[in-house]
């Protein structure tokens, strides 16, 4: 769907890559052409004894007067392209977007989230971006815009729908093993779909969503430590309270239990035991967590597999 013109921004950014690939494509030709000609033109048997150039400023000249032209040129398009991407209507409806290893949420006005951006067709649509780890960066191709997405550095795009339909959405920044997983899509709708759909706010209760669980889902834990027993860049949080885990401490293996307090220090001092067989990648969360946020945690580990 990349091709498809589905933003109000497809036509600037259609015209600077056309006008720069047919740049780009001139001198590839021209340029080729005339080396493949001086090889024939100039070679030994045709030019025994070399030429000896004596220096031409205003050729010297030219040849740099005319790419700078021709840079500027590029440059002009391209930022007349990305000048309005910075500039979004005082009335565009507003939707936060949080990035984390390795899923979207879309969070709406009125506290109704999904997985998918749903937006209506024909309205400027400006997406809060927020992310919750490392580096994303929000690509709709078939929209023509992209942002990279910074941890403690809130930033925004804004584009308005002018086609009805399903658009991929994806990271375009490398954020860990699973980056290419992480994918969603934009729904374009009517004005009359919109509102019914955005009216509609599950509310979730505990038993759906214990607090636990939910803190670590807010602090994208689960981007490194499945639920279901899969290996990623951590060990799976399934059966984990209660069993014997094998560490490195100070590089010494030791076998511990994976009580209370091992939870805990694993929490906020990750590379003190670290667990054989996976990398000590993970960062303290001393300063992100607080003692309830952690007890909450280690209620949700003790639950059981069937919660």
């Amino acid at each position: 769907m990349i091709f498809l013109d589905a933003s109000n921004f497809v036509e600037g950014s259609n015209r600077a890559f056309y006008i720069i690939m047919g740049i780009g494509f001139f001198f590839l030709i021209g340029l080729t052409t005339t080396m493949l000609y001086f090889s024939y033109r100039y070679n030994k048997k045709r030019n025994p004894v070399a030429t000896q150039i004596v220096e031409k400023p205003i050729l010297e000249i030219t040849w740099i007067v005319i790419p700078l032209i021709i840079v500027l040129f590029m440059f002009y398009y391209g930022y007349i392209a990305f000048k309005p991407m910075r500039e979004a209507p005082s009335d565009a409806y507003q939707i936060t977007t949080i990035g984390k290893m390795w899923e979207w949420n879309f969070i709406y006005p009125n506290g109704k989230e999904s997985k998918k951006l749903v937006v209506p067709l024909n309205k400027p649509i400006k997406l809060k971006l927020i992310s919750l780890d490392v580096v994303h960066s929000i690509y709709i191709p078939a929209f023509r815009i992209k942002e990279d997405m910074v941890k403690g550095e809130p930033d925004f795009m804004w584009f308005v729908p002018t086609q009805l339909g399903r658009f991929d959405i994806f990271c375009a920044e490398y954020c860990g093993v699973r980056h290419s997983y992480m994918t969603s899509e934009v729904n374009v709708i009517s004005q009359a779909d919109f509102d019914k759909w955005v009216s509609v706010v599950e509310k979730k209760s505990k038993k759906d969503e214990l607090k636990g669980l939910q803190i670590i889902k807010d602090n994208a834990c689960t981007g490194c430590h499945s639920l279901d027993g899969s290996k990623i860049v951590g060990p799976s949080f399934k059966n984990l309270y209660g069993t014997s885990r094998i560490v490195i401490t100070d590089n010494t293996e030791r076998t511990v239990k994976a009580d209370d307090e091992y939870i805990k220090t694993s929490i906020i001092d990750p590379n003190k035991d670290v667990v054989k067989d996976f990398p000590p990648a993970m960062k303290s969360y001393k300063d992100v967590l607080k003692d309830e946020d952690i007890k909450q945690i280690i209620e949700y580990l003790k639950t059981p597999d069937d919660k």
